[in-house]
């Protein structure tokens, strides 16, 4: 069966971080969606429009193998404020599926009470909000279901790790012979 992710866009959404994820998937057949946490477009953190696929309300973690949630500012305070997200959150773990937040989107993985004894990195100007996790500074960790990475910079290994995980080390490097990322 075709694996399928849902990518949230939040108003203030860092855009290399969402962008490139979808872009990624997508090469490796994955169904992608955007989903908006307000009205088409939405404006992310430099300014950029993106036209979501799909409102969040209409959209369910029965249907998703996995959810990522982009950081940039203010869009990580518009993911961890909506109660609607958080709910996504919880039942995806509830539900064993993967659950991915890069930059300072893992403050949202924390109000969902996700982060208890994990292993997770975030943007470094955030390292000391997690007291409760067990903070690495490598670019992208992955504890069980739950991956993380650090900034824009690490979009791409991100992104990666994700296809990795929902499709194995031979579609990421099927998908990089025409990529040419550094992993």
């Amino acid at each position: 069966m075709r694996k399928k992710a849902v990518v949230f866009l939040a108003e203030g959404f860092e855009e290399i971080e969402s962008v490139s994820v979808v872009d990624i998937l997508r090469r490796a057949g994955i169904e992608v969606v955007s989903a908006g946490l307000s009205a088409n477009p939405i404006k992310g953190s430099m300014g950029i429009l993106i036209m979501a696929d799909k409102s969040l309300d209409d959209v369910s973690p029965d249907e998703f193998d996995m959810v990522v949630l982009p950081g940039g500012l203010p869009g990580t305070a518009n993911l961890e404020k909506d109660p609607r997200v958080i709910k996504f959150l919880e039942e995806m773990e509830n539900q064993g599926k993967y659950i991915a937040a890069i930059c300072a989107a893992p403050r949202a993985l924390k109000k969902a009470g996700l982060l208890k004894n994990r292993n997770i990195t975030s943007h470094p100007s955030l390292s000391d909000q997690f007291p409760e996790s067990r903070y690495l500074e490598d670019r992208v960790v992955v504890d069980g279901r739950i991956i993380t990475s650090r900034s824009p910079g690490t979009a791409l290994e991100f992104a990666f790790q994700l296809m990795d995980v929902l499709l194995g080390e031979k579609a990421v490097g099927e998908v990089n012979q025409g990529v040419l990322a550094k992993l």
